[in-house]
């Protein structure tokens, strides 16, 4: 049974001014109101308690079908963090070390090549210096990329090799990450911070460390104990009418339906740990307790909470951030002041961050326009779940960061 949603407190007991969260609704109604977004569903907790619940506008605009507490969305990357915690319970049952070379669960990372010039038809490549490892991946700092950010010579390579459209849907997850060995790394790992196929590369790494396929692993030791009942690689015919359509920006940045069919009630050949789940409000906000709590929720503990800490610190070298270390790629958010741990982003500087938020703060989004964060100096969780692609198109995250702030008066 799904989980029930609903405000658990008056907001003035957790410490916020509840005719400001309402600012909140009124910003993004507008969103919907003149047509920039199909709907969307936001809600914030403080301590454990929700204290502000609210959604608006359409699931899907042609039946004008209303977004419910209990709607699916594909939440893409905002898959990534799951993966994370999945690889680091295994790091806690001694399965693998964040040193480990990939190489040592994925034979076909034994003996990576490093782009150096030319085209991608007929690059010039050198042995790596360094193995990949699984701490590389975990910190988006092994080099690999993504097909859809066409900034350098190897995301055209992707491109090539079938990426372009994601998974290919007639190759297994070990298919597909020995292709993506194949090709040459943007730069010697643990150089530089380059967004990519990192955490599905992490998917195949919990299948070969515990001997389970990913979506088993997830649903018996993550989703079924936290009672995520509604997150999954697909869904249930029967769900059909709860899943929010999906759209693409057009030029002016307003939806424009995105013809799916019927994949998300087909179990994906190779589940996406990088981008692949649905859920819900509910199921996420569940997650988020956990990190919050230290690994922990009610009763069933994932994590230690020092697995937590150091998961949500900032590992790139030098203590650099992303505006520093990492490759330029679009982003709706400033990297300025914003490091990057074992799965997250984590706000080091909010100054630098140019934005309200805690130093400690650690979040992430989807390409849906989806976003999520984790405040353990406030103790506040923030989920905001919509469909509208990329999340680029408009500046909701920074947007949602200062509405919910201004509203903790405490």
């Amino acid at each position: 049974m799904a989980v029930v949603l609903q405000v658990t407190c008056d907001p003035v007991d957790v410490g916020f001014d509840a005719a400001r969260l309402r600012r909140i609704d009124r910003h993004f109604a507008a969103y919907v109101d003149d047509g920039r977004l199909p709907g969307w569903l936001v809600l914030v907790s403080r301590r454990g308690e929700i204290a502000h619940l609210s959604a608006y506008g359409a699931r899907d605009l042609a039946f004008g079908a209303p977004v419910e507490h209990d709607t699916l969305f594909r939440i893409y990357s905002m898959t990534k963090p799951i993966t994370s915690v999945a690889i680091m319970m295994l790091y806690e049952e001694g399965l693998l070390e964040l040193t480990d070379p990939v190489s040592r669960f994925i034979p076909s990372f034994a003996e990576m090549r490093v782009y150096e010039k030319g085209p991608a038809t007929k690059p010039v490549t050198r042995p790596a210096l360094e193995p990949v490892r699984i701490w590389h991946l975990l910190t988006h700092t092994a080099g690999l990329a993504y097909a859809f950010q066409n900034v350098h010579v190897v995301d055209q390579m992707y491109r090539r090799a079938g990426f372009g459209n994601g998974l290919p849907p007639d190759l297994d997850l070990a298919e597909i990450v020995d292709r993506w060995a194949a090709l040459p790394l943007l730069f010697e790992p643990g150089t530089q911070w380059n967004y990519s196929v990192a955490t599905d590369v992490l998917g195949r790494v919990v299948e070969a460390a515990s001997g389970l396929p990913l979506d088993r692993f997830l649903a018996e030791r993550i989703f079924t104990p936290l009672g995520m009942t509604d997150t999954a690689f697909s869904i249930e015919p029967a769900d059909a009418a709860r899943l929010a359509a999906l759209y693409n920006a057009d030029q002016r940045g307003r939806p424009v339906p995105v013809d799916v069919g019927d994949a998300a009630l087909r179990p994906p050949k190779a589940p996406s740990g990088g981008g692949g789940l649905i859920s819900t409000a509910a199921d996420y906000h569940r997650f988020t307790q956990m990190l919050l709590r230290g690994g922990e929720l009610d009763g069933v503990r994932l994590l230690g909470p020092r697995t937590v800490a150091y998961m949500t610190r900032n590992h790139l070298p030098g203590g650099a951030d992303l505006d520093q270390f990492g490759r330029p790629v679009f982003a709706e958010v400033s990297y300025a002041g914003v490091g990057f741990g074992l799965g997250f982003a984590v706000v080091e500087d909010p100054v630098r961050f140019r934005g309200l938020a805690s130093r400690g703060e650690y979040n992430w989004g989807g390409a849906a326009s989806t976003a999520f964060w984790v405040d353990p100096a406030e103790e506040i969780t923030v989920v905001f779940l919509t469909q509208l692609l990329p999340s680029s198109t408009h500046p909701i995250r920074s947007q949602l960061r200062q509405l919910v702030y201004q509203a903790l008066v405490d």
